[in-house]
């Protein structure tokens, strides 16, 4: 089972990828940015952070102006947020 911490991190560590490539429109990348502040406030609980974060990415996920690269990258950020345990 991987350590949710070590998960968060490179999730974390994704999400700055995405935001600093140059290919990737404006818009994802402002909420790669968000969604990065999201998983790094330690007020709320791990889990609520990757639930929440899900739900952000999810807003762009669709997006018709992402390419093909960063859709991938946000599939397996999605896909390792979804590891983290609720409790």
């Amino acid at each position: 089972m991987p350590i949710p911490e070590k998960t968060m991190e490179n999730c974390i560590l994704m999400l700055q990828h995405i935001q600093e490539d140059s290919s990737i429109p404006r818009n994802i990348r402002r909420v790669a940015d968000e969604t990065r502040t999201l998983l790094t406030n330690n007020s709320k609980a791990m889990g609520l952070r990757a639930a929440e974060a899900i739900s952000k990415i999810d807003e762009i996920s669709n997006d018709p102006n992402m390419p093909i690269h960063a859709r991938t990258r946000i599939w397996e950020l999605v896909s390792q947020l979804e590891t983290i345990p609720l409790d």
